[in-house]
């Protein structure tokens, strides 16, 4: 009777282990602006990003993934809100999300609200203050706490924030609309905003936690102004630069709404070729590119070094993408494959596979529902976007879906793996061929040959 009832004691306390098991621990990376220019998605023949290279290897890469909208607000909002700019009516960056949908949950609210820790550093809503979800968080590191008590919010581009003696440094500033500038800093990285979130972060993975925990890092390079320690411009020397595939007239198969988005900022193509800068511009792209990765790479490392890495799922991802003289265009904004192709990669412990890739188009918007699957949470209501669990499962998984990508009011693009539409509110269309036109310089909207695939695309 004695052994029975050990037999039993032990077995029931074998399964309260069983339900008590922790849930899995979310590191959510986000970086800013950047395009698919990164080793692991053969974007730029010269970009150096060991760090986000490494954790592709580690994991599943998505390499036709796609933002939501390509400008930081919409974009930002639509992921963290779990609703496309077409439901929220968010499609500027002056506008607050919370008169819009005052009753969202957002996504770190939601696993505050399911019994996670939430904490957050650096550019995850758009800005602060007035984007940020107050109620979201348990904690947020604020790396500029004198602006912050003067109610100024992080100032990633005030005057707390290193910048050059000279400002503005470039002549191209008297050509765009908005502060568009580029210099190398004779300053550590320890001054840098970044580099103080990456630092804290990799802190917070490096302790225990008593609860499972949601950390949100928010990486502002490479947004504008491209200000980084000289070192990283001294990794891409000028005569070594290969300038982006370009096409003289490519705007001349497009509808004059799309010219008017290419055009909208100001972008001077023309004067930045004859100013001979364009090689200067890639350079200070690439640069903020690879102090991005390096700062990163200090967040993976702490998780690495900590005792939480084999039950946190990473998952890191940008908000768009960024043209740098494609289609006569500079900045983000538009709806071609530069602006709305991004970076998204997710390491799973115990289901994504190390050097994995999913050619499936996917969409930011994805990220609500997927991170509430794989913590086994309840399925969130009211979400636009769907659970890519069975990808990160199975990349070849059939899968029928496209992406699809709002900028402005009744504009779009539908992403499939063969082909992409844009489909504009004058009713005017783009068509190209993704495999045998991936720069889109062949509009094949024209052809009546493609009528067919057209309507079945517009959404």
């Amino acid at each position: 009777m004695k052994n029975i009832l050990f037999f039993l004691l032990t077995f029931l306390g074998s399964c309260s282990q069983v339900q008590v098991k922790k849930q899995p621990n979310v590191l959510f990376i986000a970086v800013d602006d950047w395009n698919d220019w990164l080793g692991c998605l053969n974007g730029n023949p010269d970009v150096q990003t060991p760090n986000i290279d490494r954790l592709a290897g580690e994991g599943l890469l998505f390499s036709n993934a796609y933002c939501a909208s390509p400008l930081c607000n919409p974009s930002r909002t639509a992921v963290l809100t779990g609703k496309m700019p077409s439901s929220t009516g968010i499609y500027s960056n002056g506008q607050w999300w919370i008169p819009n949908v005052p009753n969202v949950i957002t996504l770190p609210k939601y696993f505050k609200n399911n019994g996670y820790y939430t904490a957050g550093a650096g550019k995850i809503f758009h800005h602060m203050p007035g984007f940020n979800d107050p109620n979201a968080w348990n904690e947020y590191y604020l790396w500029d706490k004198n602006a912050t008590e003067n109610g100024l919010g992080e100032q990633w581009q005030g005057s707390s924030a290193p910048h050059p003696d000279k400002i503005p440094s470039s002549i191209i500033t008297a050509r765009t609309k908005i502060f568009f500038d580029y210099a190398p800093l004779d300053v550590p990285d320890s001054v840098m905003p970044d580099n103080k979130t990456a630092r804290w972060a990799a802190k917070f993975l490096m302790e225990k936690h008593d609860k499972p925990f949601f950390l949100a890092v928010g990486m502002f390079r490479p947004h504008i102004q491209w200000y980084v320690p000289r070192k990283y411009f001294d990794m891409y020397p000028l005569d070594k630069i290969h300038l982006p595939p370009y096409l003289e007239n490519d705007l001349n198969d497009v509808p004059e709404i799309a010219k008017k988005f290419a055009l909208d900022k100001g972008s001077d193509q023309k004067f930045i070729e004859k100013s001979g800068i364009w090689k200067e511009l890639v350079q200070a792209y690439l640069a903020c590119i690879s102090f991005s990765d390096t700062q990163v790479g200090k967040v993976l490392q702490g998780l690495k070094n900590g005792p939480n890495e084999k039950n946190t799922i990473v998952v890191l991802w940008s908000d768009n993408g960024y043209h740098l003289g494609e289609k006569d265009h500079w900045h983000k904004s538009t709806l071609w494959q530069r602006a709305c192709h991004i970076p998204l990669i997710f390491k799973v412990p115990g289901i994504t596979r190390a050097a994995t890739n999913c050619k499936h188009p996917v969409s930011l918007i994805d990220l609500y529902p997927t991170l509430a699957e794989l913590c086994n949470l309840p399925a969130p209501s009211g979400v636009d976007g769907m659970s890519i669990v069975p990808l990160l499962r199975d990349p070849e998984k059939s899968w029928y879906t496209p992406a699809v990508v709002d900028y402005l009011d009744g504009n779009c693009s539908v992403y499939t793996q063969k082909f992409h539409l844009i489909h504009y509110n004058t009713g005017e269309n783009e068509l190209y061929d993704s495999e045998k036109d991936p720069h889109e310089w062949k509009n094949l909207a024209t052809d009546t040959a493609y009528n067919e695939i057209i309507n079945k695309l517009i959404v």
